[in-house]
């Protein structure tokens, strides 16, 4: 390879070459100035058209992107307190959100969003309750939030007497929640869904608490006869009721019988003490003296009142405790909490006898510990229209 290849392989330029360029440039310094001040001009025209053309797709795009913000940020909600009727359950463990996505399918809010827009303005995320509500159609999120209070929830209240038989109690529970009273004496049969103490014996007698209870419309019967065990199991536990009835000489079974017998022939709770007493002091009699009650003859008969019939005390039911000594078989009712209490903290007393001499009045309860107290007793009572007199 000569020195020109190199030369012009490496770019090297001659001296002929350099002198020819400066020679040209020389004489047109101005015009050379002159192209590069266009070349400036156009160079600053084409970011200013681009620039002008940017700005108007963002204008022009502007005002559809402020709709989408507004739709994005002001969500789909009804107006006023909407019409119908719908019933909405929350179940335990549901979220705001998850009300929510119930609340828009059931046609009761307008969207998801407005729903827990709304709940969160009023501070009550967290404080939504299991239950069943009654709510409408197309109403406000915000309505619908007022109407998810506590105080709103769908609930059937039912009081169950002291004292009621079991029949009695299924019938009350029937007609305050309006399901077939068939369905609350199948479920009082399956006793094994009804965690019932041991020494229930299998029966629930005595052992469906009464007290106030509410329930929600889809509560079973069985739930509910459930949750008046539980309300038995919490007080024989406050009561230390096995414990107690060692104590006694008597098993927890024996004292809800008593429990029972106690209810079911006092008319005032401050009584209740000395019946248990005269129980007690039948059983413990030596030899034995029987119960004698007439109100374990009418519950072997089905019947109510305060004294049984000559007839009536010819039935051979073990319940009948002028016919066998000792307790009945089960109890006769379920008792409450003095009732309880009074059998397993009887009064002093020497009593054998007691009779309500006061039937039409206020069921005062006069005691006698021998039979000519007892005559006068009875006298009195049929004076006053009772004991058969």
């Amino acid at each position: 390879m000569n020195d020109l290849d190199l030369n012009t392989l490496l770019g090297a330029e001659d001296d002929e070459g350099r002198a020819r360029r400066r020679t040209r440039g020389s004489g047109k310094r101005g015009g050379g100035r002159r192209r590069r001040r266009r070349r400036n001009r156009g160079g600053f025209i084409a970011p200013l058209l681009a620039f002008v053309v940017l700005a108007g797709i963002i204008g022009g795009g502007g005002y559809y992107g402020y709709l989408w913000l507004s739709d994005a940020l002001v969500p789909d909600d009804y107006t006023g307190q909407g019409s119908g009727e719908v019933v909405v359950e929350i179940k335990d463990g549901q979220s705001a959100s998850d009300v929510a996505v119930e609340l828009e399918r059931l046609g009761v809010v307008a969207s998801v969003k407005a729903f827990t827009n709304a709940i969160g303005n009023a501070n009550k995320s967290g404080s939504l309750q299991p239950g069943s509500y009654k709510l409408r159609k197309r109403m406000s999120a915000a309505q619908a939030v007022s109407m998810l209070g506590p105080e709103n929830r769908l609930l059937a209240k039912v009081t169950i007497k002291e004292g009621l038989r079991l029949s009695d109690t299924l019938n009350t529970l029937a007609k305050a929640t309006g399901k077939p009273v068939k369905e609350f004496a199948a479920a009082a049969k399956d006793v094994g869904a009804l965690d019932l103490p041991p020494y229930a014996r299998k029966n629930l007698e005595g052992y469906a608490f009464p007290a106030t209870y509410e329930f929600q419309p889809k509560t079973t019967p069985t739930q509910m006869l459930a949750a008046m065990v539980k309300r038995f199991n919490q007080t024989a536990e406050t009561m230390d009721l096995p414990g107690s009835a060692k104590a006694l000489g008597h098993t927890p079974h024996e004292i809800m019988v008593i429990a029972s017998i106690v209810q079911a022939e006092a008319g005032r709770p401050e009584d209740m003490p000395k019946i248990a007493r005269v129980i007690y002091n039948r059983l413990e009699r030596k030899p034995p003296m029987k119960l004698s009650m007439d109100s374990t003859v009418m519950y072997a008969l089905g019947k109510y009142r305060t004294y049984a019939t000559h007839a009536e005390l010819q039935t051979k039911s073990r319940y009948n405790t002028y016919m066998y000594e000792g307790l009945p078989p089960g109890p006769i009712a379920n008792p409450g909490d003095h009732a309880i209490e009074a059998a397993l903290n009887p009064a002093k007393g020497p009593w054998l006898f007691f009779v309500a001499t006061d039937p039409n009045g206020g069921g005062v309860t006069e005691f006698a510990t021998t039979e000519a107290e007892r005559q006068a007793l009875l006298a009195k009572c049929a004076k006053n229209g009772g004991c058969g007199g």
